[in-house]
């Protein structure tokens, strides 16, 4: 058994889809895990945000614009206008959850995840149908009864062992050369729906390739793999042939794009090796990484956009700040708080964070505990793995950086964004 992960840039058009059909061939024993076709999930928090405002109007307007997105894709697939009834069944689920929702903003990570999920279900339904007509017999997965999460919304994690008995037995169910599931979803042990954080469909796919023991997994991009650094944001960039696993364990801890932070770890628990290969050309041999490799012999560079910077003190000016930290953290954790960088003075805590919806609720529970808070929007967090004086001095000088932390081999510099 292989695993496939197609993303949503591969499946945003027709031609993707095609692409997708081509790429598969003649493939036997095959489990494909699909994302939402391009931007659909970002659309959906559009959805989603019409929810929390009371505007059923805002909502169904973005709906629509969906429904016809998917809608032109699927008529050009077949070729005339066509209609798909379990996608027709999942707008019309998704409607009904955006107008006649009661919605509550302690439940807001619940319904998010109940709304965005349908970007996943549509996708793998419409891929389904098609490869089905072009004589590829296939089966329809619904992952949200075959990944049991927590119930941690917005950023469930997969429990494996309560996971492998409901895929082992949807697989054994109804045997199949093919099978499609989605990303990025799964279910809690209440029945809810929980999504797995932004770019889970790679972690979907490395939880399923461990239950099947799959011989490996392959993640097909637009890119022709892992490159040392953003080739948007740094033109220079130049593609990586092989990593092992703690390497790319490090990157994606520190921001990289490349792979979701948690999507390693299934697979070097049963020594997977992970294809990272590009969608437009399968004969090109892309990026591996296994157990072991060669070392990487370029700088690599990690830009990690939407970041605030808090600096905290204890208005009691307490030296020994460490003694308050049990005390800050665990208050940032219940808002979810992802803290990325950490750097302390004897009386002054800074912490480069993610951007989230929950921030200015978290500084005002400090305050509330007697810290004072300062807040500076708009930075970025800057990893280099490997740097040399050149990079220090275009990236790590100059008054855009607030603070600069480096080792003998990486440097992290939290800087604002120009």
């Amino acid at each position: 058994m292989k695993v496939y992960k197609f993303g949503g840039a591969s499946v945003r058009n027709a031609d993707g889809v095609r692409n997708l059909l081509k790429i598969i061939g003649d493939e036997q024993d095959l489990l494909i895990i699909v994302s939402a076709m391009g931007k659909t999930t970002n659309a959906l928090e559009k959805v989603f945000e019409g929810l929390q405002k009371g505007d059923s109007a805002f909502s169904m307007e973005h709906i629509t614009a969906l429904r016809h997105y998917h809608a032109e894709i699927i008529d050009q697939l077949y070729g005339k206008p066509t209609r798909l009834d379990r996608v027709e069944a999942f707008f019309a689920e998704l409607e009904q959850v955006a107008t006649q929702t009661d919605y509550r903003p302690e439940a807001a990570e619940l319904w998010y995840d109940r709304i965005v999920a349908f970007g996943e279900l549509i996708s793998t339904s419409i891929i389904s149908e098609y490869l089905g007509t072009h004589g590829i017999p296939n089966r329809w997965l619904d992952m949200r009864r075959c990944f049991r999460t927590n119930d941690r919304h917005k950023d469930a994690t997969v429990d494996i062992a309560a996971s492998q008995p409901l895929l082992q037995e949807a697989m054994k169910e109804r045997p199949a050369r093919i099978y499609i599931g989605q990303g990025f979803i799964g279910g809690a042990p209440d029945g809810t729906t929980t999504t797995l954080g932004r770019e889970g469909s790679d972690y979907s796919a490395a939880v399923a390739a461990n239950i099947l023991n799959a011989e490996s997994m392959s993640v097909w991009k637009d890119v022709d793999g892992v490159m040392n650094a953003d080739p948007k944001a740094f033109p220079d960039a130049v593609q990586i042939t092989e990593l092992n696993y703690l390497d790319t364990i490090e990157l994606a801890y520190s921001g990289a794009q490349i792979i979701h932070p948690k999507t390693i770890k299934p697979l070097q628990n049963k020594n997977i090796p992970l294809y990272v290969r590009p969608f437009g050309d399968k004969r090109k041999p892309g990026t591996v990484i296994r157990r072991m490799s060669a070392p990487v012999d370029v700088p690599i560079l990690i830009l990690k956009k939407n970041q605030v910077l808090l600096t905290i003190r204890s208005r009691d000016f307490s030296f020994v700040l460490e003694e308050k930290f049990a005390q800050i953290f665990t208050l940032l954790e219940r808002f979810r708080i992802k803290v990325n960088l950490i750097h302390n003075s004897a009386v002054n805590l800074s912490l480069c964070v993610d951007e989230t919806w929950h921030i200015d609720e978290a500084i005002r529970a400090l305050r509330e505990e007697e810290f004072d808070v300062m807040k500076v929007s708009d930075m970025e967090l800057l990893t280099i793995r490997g740097y040399n004086a050149d990079l220090m001095e275009r990236y790590a000088s100059g008054p855009s950086v607030f603070i600069l932390q480096s080792t003998q081999s990486t440097a992290r510099i939290v800087r604002k964004n120009e």
